[in-house]
């Protein structure tokens, strides 16, 4: 998934060598709840993280060792997408509609409408799931579109 998408990012820690207790602050709980101890980061939980929120019945290797529950975990807690402006053939109908509204804007359209959302994610505890994700797969898109938008016009010879 991360070959598919630069916003997410994968670590591991090895209790044995590296005793990380805390990280921001946050105790990480590291074996709370059972091994592997999963935890995500974004702008709402900051550099502590949060702990795997389990929704899905079952153990998380076996939930989470099926793409597409991991794919809407790392989406929806991630508060990124694999859809991309310039391929949408892994973006909902949603998605696609949002790209062609923006698509023509410029980057100073588009910047306030990313610190809007941005300022949305303050309170994301407090928001329902699927308005989380929504938000984020929004600052998704409105990010790849403000990098084109500001990338020079390369011209042809």
């Amino acid at each position: 998934m991360k070959a598919n998408n630069s916003q997410v990012m994968f670590g591991d820690v090895n209790l044995s060598e590296e005793q990380v207790r805390t990280i921001g602050g946050a105790d990480q709980g590291p074996g709370a709840g059972g091994w592997p101890t999963i935890r995500y980061f974004n702008t709402a939980t900051g550099y502590g993280g949060a702990p795997y929120p389990k929704e899905l019945p079952g153990a998380m290797c076996d939930v989470l060792g099926k793409e597409d529950n991991m794919r809407a975990y790392i989406e929806t807690q991630g508060w990124t997408s694999l859809c991309s402006v310039v391929d949408n053939s892994k973006c909902s109908d949603k998605q696609v509609d949002f790209i062609a509204k923006w698509k023509a804007k410029d980057a100073s359209e588009i910047a306030p409408q990313l610190k809007r959302l941005s300022g949305m994610t303050k309170d994301a505890k407090s928001l329902k799931p699927d308005l989380a994700q929504w938000i984020g797969q929004r600052i998704a898109i409105l990010t790849q579109l403000e990098s084109a938008a500001a990338a020079p016009v390369k011209d042809e010879v």
